[in-house]
């Protein structure tokens, strides 16, 4: 299986605004372990096109910090399982995932946009 994580570069942390992610980190995972990981750029998308561009690479759960409605929206609609607020490094949530132990917050949400969506 395939899992994408928001990924900072500089720190190899779990990118928290996903909107705004550069980059991801692919991880192959099998029977538990981590058989293999790439970093990828986000391939020039933007938050509503992000989802569908990883479901074409394969990538059947996202791990990730924080998500506004139309990303939670645009994750649900590309048919991708996501794992929100996640925080902290991206191989120990990869691994903990691995071994089925991470825990998603559901309620992580982007709230700076403060009150103007009305949808």
């Amino acid at each position: 299986m395939k899992v994408a994580v928001t990924y900072e570069k500089e720190t190899g942390n779990i990118f928290q605004h996903f909107g705004k992610t550069q980059y991801f980190k692919i991880y192959q995972i099998e029977d538990g372990k981590i058989l293999s990981s790439e970093v990828i750029d986000n391939g020039g998308n933007g938050h509503h096109a992000i989802p569908p561009y990883l479901k074409s690479l394969g990538v059947e759960t996202l791990i990730l910090g924080n998500r506004g409605q139309g990303a939670i929206e645009a994750i649900a609609a590309s048919g991708l399982k996501e794992m929100p607020g996640i925080t902290g490094s991206a191989d120990k949530a990869a691994e903990l995932f691995a071994k089925g132990e991470l825990k998603p917050n559901f309620e992580a949400k982007c709230n700076h946009h403060g009150e103007h969506h009305n949808n």
